[in-house]
C-alpha cells in the first residue's frame, strides 16, 4: 500500500550497492524509499506515493552491519574483570581458565541478552549471530527487539579444565553432548518457524576440539539437511592448535577438511592459528588455499583476541587469498564500529603495511561479506529489493566534522556516537542512542547486581579456590 512507504528525501550521502562492480558506492543528494518488505527506490528523486517523509539533510544512509559472531549468556557480565588476566602456559590466553568462573542465574540471562542487543543496535548492527546456550527468553527477547537474529545454540561433548594454571584438560561426556545437540536442533527449528520472520537458526558445535568427529559430522549433516549455516570455533587459540596436532597431526582447517566439513555454509569462528601463522610450527601455507577453494567463511573478531596479544595474520592476506572474511564482535563491548576500527589497525600491524587493508574493505567485511557468510544477498546492502535494514548517521556530529570522506570519519573517529537511528525491515529499532523496543536502561541497571553475584561466586567456581581479589584485582590500589 502506498501509505506504508517511507521516503528519506535528499539524503546528503547514501552508501548504495553498485551491482555493476559488486560493491558499495557513494550517492549524493539521493532519495531512498522503503516499506516493511524492503527498499523500493534508491537514487534520484522518488516520485511515487508515500505515507511518511524523513529529511535526509546532514544524514548518511548506511547499510546495516551483519555481525556473524557474538555471545550473550554471561559475556556481558564479564566486563572489567579479566582484561589484564591470562594463563602464561597457554600462550597468555585467558579464556580457558577464567571464562568458566563466571556464573549467572537463569533470571539474569534476559538482562545480559538485552544489554548485548542494545549495544549492537547502537553501533549499527541489524543482523547478528548469537552463539549461546538455549534458554526460555531467547527467542521472545530477540523477536521483541526488532533485530534480525540468528540463534546458534552451542553444544559439545568435552568441557575445558585447566589444571593448576598450567595444563588444559578435557572432560568428556558423550551422552551429555548428544542431548545438548538434540536440544540445539529443537531451538534452531523453533527459530526458523518463528512468526516474526526475522529469526533464523545456525547449527553450532561449540569448538572443534570439544566435539568428536562423529558429532561434528552429525551436526553438519543436520545443518545441510535443513539448509542452514554451520558455525564452529576453530583455529582460535594455540592451545587448541597444539591439541589437534597431538590428536590428529593436522591443523584445525586441515582436520575439518578431512571430515568433509569445509564449504560455503560453514563459518569458522576466529580462524587465527592456521598453518602459516608465525606462532605455529608448520611453516606451510596451505590452509588459506583450503578455505578459499571451499568458500568457507571466517568470523574475524579482533578486539577480544588483541586483548590477549593475539592477531589474525592478516585480514588483507586472507582477503587477497580469496577467503570470505566477515566481522563479529565476539564478547563485549559489542560495538561493531570499534571492532571494524580494530580490524583495520590489527591488519596493518600484522601485515606490516598501511596498505594491508583499507576502509572500504573493512566496511565490505562488515556488510557484504557477512551477508555472504549467511548465504544471503538481501541484507548488508542498500539496493532496490533488499531488506530495509539500515542506519542513519548524523553528519553534523562533531566526530564527523570536518567532512571529506564520511565513512573514514565514522570508522576512524566518530564510531557509534554518530549513529542517529537504526531500522530493520523498515521499522525503527534504535533512536537517539537507545533501542526503541526493549528496556535497555533497565537491563543495564540490573546487570550490576548480576555481576556482584558473579564476583561473589568466583572463588567457589575456581578449582584452586582463589579469592576474587586475586582472580580479578582492581587496576589501582584503594586508599584507606
Amino acid at each position: 500500500m502506498p501509505d506504508t512507504v517511507t521516503v528519506i528525501r535528499n539524503a546528503h550521502t547514501v552508501i548504495a550497492y553498485d551491482a555493476a562492480r559488486g560493491g558499495h558506492a557513494y550517492l549524493h543528494d539521493a532519495d531512498v524509499a522503503f516499506d516493511a518488505a524492503g527498499f523500493v527506490h534508491v537514487g534520484g528523486r522518488y516520485e511515487g506515493p508515500f505515507g511518511e517523509e524523513i529529511s535526509g539533510r546532514d544524514r548518511m544512509v548506511m547499510p546495516g552491519f551483519v555481525n556473524v559472531h557474538c555471545h550473550s549468556g554471561e559475556e556481558p557480565v564479564s566486563k572489567s574483570l579479566f582484561e589484564d588476566a591470562g594463563t602464561a602456559a597457554l600462550w597468555g590466553q585467558a579464556m580457558y581458565e577464567y571464562s568458566t568462573l563466571i556464573e549467572i542465574s537463569d533470571d539474569a540471562v534476559e538482562a545480559a541478552l538485552t544489554v548485548m542487543l542494545g549495544d549492537l543496535l547502537r553501533s549499527g548492527v541489524t543482523t547478528f549471530v548469537d552463539i549461546a546456550g538455549p534458554h526460555a527468553c531467547w527467542l521472545p527477547v530477540l523477536a521483541r527487539s526488532g533485530a534480525r537474529a540468528y540463534v546458534a545454540p552451542g553444544f559439545r561433548e568435552a568441557a575445558w579444565h585447566v589444571e593448576d594454571s598450567h595444563r588444559l584438560d578435557f572432560r568428556w561426556d558423550a551422552a551429555r553432548g548428544r542431548d545438548a545437540f538434540a536440544r540445539a536442533l529443537e531451538t534452531v527449528d523453533a527459530a526458523r518457524a518463528h512468526p516474526s520472520s526475522r529469526l533464523g537458526g545456525i547449527v553450532a558445535p561449540a569448538q572443534v576440539e570439544t566435539c568428536s568427529p562423529d558429532l561434528l559430522q552429525a551436526a553438519v549433516e543436520a545443518a545441510r539437511s535443513r539448509g542452514v549455516p554451520i558455525t564452529i570455533h576453530a583455529a582460535q587459540t594455540m592451545a587448541e592448535h597444539e591439541e589437534l596436532m597431538r590428536r590428529h597431526g593436522l591443523t584445525a582447517v586441515a582436520y575439518l577438511e578431512s571430515l568433509g566439513l569445509l564449504g560455503p555454509d560453514l563459518v569458522l569462528g576466529h580462524c587465527i592459528f592456521i598453518d602459516s601463522h608465525a606462532w605455529t610450527r608448520q611453516r606451510t601455507a596451505a590452509d588459506l588455499e583450503r578455505l578459499a577453494a571451499s568458500r568457507t567463511s571466517v568470523a574475524h573478531c579482533p578486539v577480544t583476541f588483541s586483548r590477549s596479544g593475539m592477531v589474525l595474520q592478516s585480514l588483507g592476506r586472507y582477503r587477497q587469498a580469496g577467503v570470505n572474511v566477515a566481522i563479529g564482535t565476539d564478547s563485549y563491548p559489542f560495538n561493531m564500529l570499534e571492532e571494524m576500527r580494530m580490524a583495520m589497525i590489527c591488519a596493518r600491524i600484522a601485515g606490516g603495511s598501511v596498505f594491508d587493508v583499507d576502509t572500504a574493505a573493512v566496511f565490505e567485511a562488515a556488510t557484504l561479506s557477512g551477508a555472504r557468510a549467511l548465504g544471503r544477498s538481501d541484507i548488508g546492502r542498500i539496493a532496490k529489493g533488499a531488506k530495509a535494514d539500515f542506519s542513519l548517521v548524523d553528519l553534523k556530529h562533531p566526530g564527523m566534522q570536518p567532512l571529506h570522506d564520511p565513512l573514514r570519519n565514522l570508522l576512524h573517529c566518530a564510531a557509534e556516537r554518530a549513529v542517529a537511528a537504526v531500522y530493520v525491515d523498515g521499522a525503527c529499532v534504535m533512536r537517539e542512542d537507545r533501542p526503541t523496543l526493549v528496556d535497555y536502561d533497565g537491563a543495564v541497571a540490573e546487570l550490576q547486581a548480576v555481576q556482584d553475584f558473579a564476583v561473589r561466586r568466583l572463588q567457589a567456581n575456581d578449582p584452586r579456590g582463589r579469592p576474587a581479589a586475586t582472580l580479578a584485582p582492581l587496576s589501582l590500589p584503594v586508599l584507606s
